[in-house]
């Protein structure tokens, strides 16, 4: 069953996905969680920091004075704008950005940032969500956090930690009554197989592929870790959402400080997305209930 089929009412089904930065939920499972959204499904995203250590990075907004002025309060009113998009629920951790460290050698991170936290300090406000929330699933990175940002690895960390100790009455006394989440995700935006099918297609149809370079560069490894690092764990779960992709670009352009309308992520037509590859892709991590693999639902063996 594809999520857009599910006929659950928004209070049987609840979903989790905890993300680093405002932007990468638009960028990570975003027409997942609109399809499940439409579908009855509450579905909440858990932003660990505001972005505030961020650049600019579309050369259209470089010249906005709101951004110059006060970049983390733009972020704020770009990731509202994305969750409307999305049709589904928010909730800032509150976490201090860490930025991404450059240069050699690398400089240290910003003192109290979210990456420097120790981890019962920075898992608490999540397990104390996913305490009120109580989500049957959650969603997150794996242990290189999509690619080596210190907030991505962090949040993977977090996640996998009230993932581990919702559930446990004895842990994290004072933020809730426990709750045990059934099932654990790790997303693959970064999926190679994905990324190869739609090479081959625009190829095909005679238009120039932005994916070649990523492609080559998972052919041998880049010890500048520039490019996402080889996928740790195989595909277990494609949703299929390939109806809610605009609702996806839609998210992604409400983050104009960080997303060119003309760039990367709008190389490839949704309709032409939705022809070769009208999923997303998942990692099954941990399941408390009786489920069979492949699977083309996240909440197979929970409904």
């Amino acid at each position: 069953m594809s999520a857009r089929e599910s006929t659950e009412s928004r209070t049987e089904l609840r979903l989790l996905a905890v993300h680093a930065h405002p932007d990468d939920e638009a960028s990570k499972g975003a027409a997942m969680m609109a399809a499940y959204a439409a579908a009855g499904v509450d579905v909440m995203v858990a932003t660990c920091t505001g972005g505030e250590q961020g650049s600019i990075l579309n050369p259209g907004a470089a010249d906005d004075p709101a951004g110059k002025r006060d970049l983390a309060g733009l972020r704020r009113r770009e990731m509202e704008a994305a969750r409307a998009a999305l049709g589904i629920r928010h909730r800032w951790l509150g976490f201090a950005d860490s930025g991404l460290p450059e240069g050699d050698p690398l400089p240290e991170l910003p003192f109290g940032c979210f990456a420097l936290q120790p981890l019962e300090r920075a898992a608490a406000p999540l397990v104390k969500l996913v305490r009120e929330f109580r989500p049957h699933v959650i969603v997150s990175y794996d242990e290189n956090g999509g690619y080596p940002h210190p907030d991505h690895i962090m949040a993977h960390k977090v996640a996998v930690e009230a993932f581990s100790a919702a559930g446990d009455p004895e842990r994290y006394k004072g933020t809730g009554e426990a709750w045990e989440p059934l099932k654990l995700y790790y997303d693959r935006a970064f999926n190679p197989e994905r990324f190869r099918a739609l090479h081959v297609a625009l190829e095909a149809a005679g238009l120039q592929s932005p994916y070649a370079e990523r492609l080559a560069a998972w052919q041998e490894a880049d010890t500048e870790g520039h490019q996402p690092p080889a996928p740790l764990h195989p595909t277990t779960t494609q949703v299929e959402c390939g109806d809610f992709f605009e609702a996806r670009d839609e998210a992604l352009r409400s983050h104009r400080t960080q997303v060119d309308p003309e760039g990367f992520f709008f190389a490839v037509s949704p309709q032409m997305q939705r022809e070769v590859w009208p999923w997303e892709d998942y990692s099954l991590i941990e399941s408390r209930v009786e489920t069979v693999l492949p699977e083309t639902d996240l909440f197979a063996g929970i409904r």
